[in-house]
This record gives C-alpha cells, structure tokens and sequence, in this order.
C-alpha cells in the first residue's frame, strides 16, 4: 500500500516537473531554474539542462517499477506468509529513499525558481485566456451561452488577423459582434479580474474558497 502511495505521489511530481521543464524552454520562457538545480550541455554552450526535474521525472518510473515487483511477488500467493515476500524489501526500501530524496529535491528546487511574470502574462493576453470569460459576459448580458461562444470565437479570429488581444480591441468594434457589449466588457475581461473570479482549491489564483 505504502508503494502505491508513493508511485501516486511521484506521478504527481513527475507532471508538475514536466510542467518546469517546458517552462524553462526558451519556446514558453516562464521561469528560469537555479543553478544548482541545473547543469550546462556538453555540447552546446547557450543551453540550460533542467537536471533536478528530469530526474525526478525518471524516477517516477523506478518506483512504479518497485510497485510491480512487489504485486508480481505477491499476485500467485496463497493468503499466508510465504518465503517469497522476502523480496519486499528490496524494492520498499528503494521506495522510500526515492520518494524521500525527491521530495527534498523537488521542494528546494520550487523555492529558488524565478517566475518571468511579464513573459505569463504576454502569453496570456496573446493565447486569448480570457476569451471564455468574453462568453460569459455575453451570458451576463443575456445571451445564450452557445451563441456566446460562437460570438467569442468570432472576436478571438478577428483580433489575431490584427495581431491584438481582445481588450485592445476598440469597443466600437466589439459592438459590431453584439449589441450587448460595453465598456464594462473590459473589466470583466481583464486578466487580473479574470483570475479572481475562480476560487476553487486549485484555481491559477490567490483567492481560495
């Protein structure tokens, strides 16, 4: 059972390190990784290796791997104690120290990571985040929602053939979409604003319910 926790836990690690080395790409730029949670390429000079979290994410496969030792051992014996389960222990040991160096490893890193706020955000405001809550507002105003996702849509093609995000849009032509629309369209699409209002546990904001 223990071993089934900690393969759960080092998916969840495994994920949430994939997520850091995307972000430390230069495609996406979001965060940059400390040093010493890092390495140069041997080969190319400008490149910076995410070591800690490629590891990490390895090592989610060497505890599923103790995970299916111990339920290969266990799946053919009768329910008494046999002299097979002396092969447990190899793998729970291995379990616990790389789940317990992991853990360790993971929760520094997190700590010296520096977020790149302003390239989040240009992303945001580019990939049209807040074109859902555009719908909604639509709805606010009275609109049934899959009417309001297709005027969205609309809007977000409209503003990437004109390389602008939604709210820089002119409200005039807004209006051409809808009539509904407003200057209190770029309050409830801000980015900031949009953030606020999802406040479930999880939710990308500070505000939990």
């Amino acid at each position: 059972e223990f071993l089934s926790f900690a393969s759960i836990t080092m998916m969840h690690l495994s994920r949430f390190c994939e997520e850091l080395i995307l972000w430390s790409t230069k495609e996406f730029d979001f965060i940059e990784m400390d040093d010493r949670f890092s390495t140069g390429s041997s080969m190319m000079p400008q490149k910076k290796n995410p070591d800690a979290a490629e590891l990490i994410r390895g090592k989610t496969g060497r505890v599923y791997g103790d995970l299916i030792t111990i339920l290969t051992v266990m799946k053919g014996l009768p329910l008494a104690y046999n002299k097979d389960m002396q092969e447990d222990k190899e793998a729970l040991f291995d379990g616990i120290d790389t789940l317990k160096m992991s853990l360790k490893v993971f929760t520094e890193m997190i700590k010296t990571i520096k977020v790149k706020t302003d390239n989040m955000e240009k992303a945001a405001k580019y990939g049209y985040m807040n074109a859902t809550d555009f719908a909604d507002y639509l709805v606010s105003k009275g609109i049934p929602f899959r009417t309001a996702h297709e005027i969205a849509g609309k809007v977000v093609l409209y503003a990437i053939e004109r390389n602008l995000a939604i709210e820089d849009l002119p409200l005039n032509e807004l209006k051409k979409f809808s009539d509904v629309i407003d200057e209190d369209v770029y309050e409830a699409i801000d980015l900031k604003n949009t953030l606020k209002k999802k406040k479930t546990i999880g939710a990308p904001t500070s505000i939990q319910s």
